[in-house]
């Protein structure tokens, strides 16, 4: 079964309470619950993980190498500045696997500094605006690339 690391950067820990105006009312469990179900109906084996440390998310993308799991990142705010975050990302797609960067609201239609993505340009792709649904979004577009 294919692998897939379903990685979420910082402050996404606080899904349905931060910002649900932004970023939706569905918890971080929640979304983990419903990446669960919707990479079951794909055949995917997914891990869902969330961390606000910058290293321990290198260390991840790293690992997705090493194992030859696809990825789905939110990166979240290290999206627009962490030059680290982007150069391990590149390795993902370099290795040949996927890495398909999401975001819950759409950056563009946000603040200008949000504007920019140094995970972009290395992404497979990127979905953006969907809320909790980009998830299965960039689930589908893993599963489609196999």
């Amino acid at each position: 079964m294919t692998r897939v690391l379903v990685l979420n950067g910082p402050n996404l820990g606080r899904l349905g309470v931060r910002e649900p105006e932004v970023y939706g009312s569905a918890t971080h469990a929640d979304l983990a619950e419903a990446v669960g179900a919707w990479a079951a109906e794909l055949g995917l084996d997914v891990e869902v993980r969330q961390t606000d440390d910058e290293s321990v998310l290198v260390g991840w993308l790293h690992e997705a190498v090493d194992t030859r799991a696809h990825v789905a990142l939110n990166p979240a705010a290290f999206t627009h500045y962490s030059y680290a975050l982007r150069d391990a990302a590149a390795q993902v797609t370099h290795a040949g696997l996927v890495l398909v960067e999401v975001h819950l609201s759409n950056p563009y239609a946000r603040e200008s500094f949000r504007h920019v993505s140094v995970i972009g340009p290395i992404a497979t792709g990127t979905v953006a605006g969907f809320g909790v649904l980009g998830y299965r979004l960039a689930l589908e577009a893993v599963a489609a690339r196999l």
